[in-house]
């Protein structure tokens, strides 16, 4: 089994755009991925291969909607919003996130001194 490496979004990429949405609104493709990456500190830099297969999955699954509007620069872009099923799903991932995090840094003997 190989180790995740250390700044991965492996298995909390669909968290990160949930989360994104509800705190900004409706955006973008590109503006979720820097959203995501200004609220990291460049820690997390989310490419398009994983960022609109990830957006898809979410509303195949109904957390998201999306509809065409016009960018800044007047360029035609799909901006996805959070729909009242994907604040329930962020409540609950945002949940089981915390819990999981928790026990990893229980077993892993992390002092709270030691998290900043």
């Amino acid at each position: 089994m190989g180790l995740v490496r250390p700044g991965s979004l492996y298995g909390t990429l669909e968290l990160l755009i949930l989360h994104a949405l509800d705190v900004r609104g409706s955006m973008n493709g590109v503006e979720v991925a820097d959203h995501i990456a200004a609220r990291s500190r460049d820690l997390f830099q989310v490419e398009e291969g994983s960022l609109y297969p990830a957006l898809h999955r979410l509303q195949a699954k109904g957390y998201v909607d999306w509809q065409w509007m016009k960018t800044d620069k007047g360029k035609r872009a799909k901006y996805y919003e959070l729909t009242p099923a994907g604040r329930k799903a962020l409540a609950r991932a945002r949940r089981e996130w915390i819990r999981s995090t928790r026990a990893m840094l229980a077993l892993m003997e992390v002092a709270p001194e030691e998290i900043r």
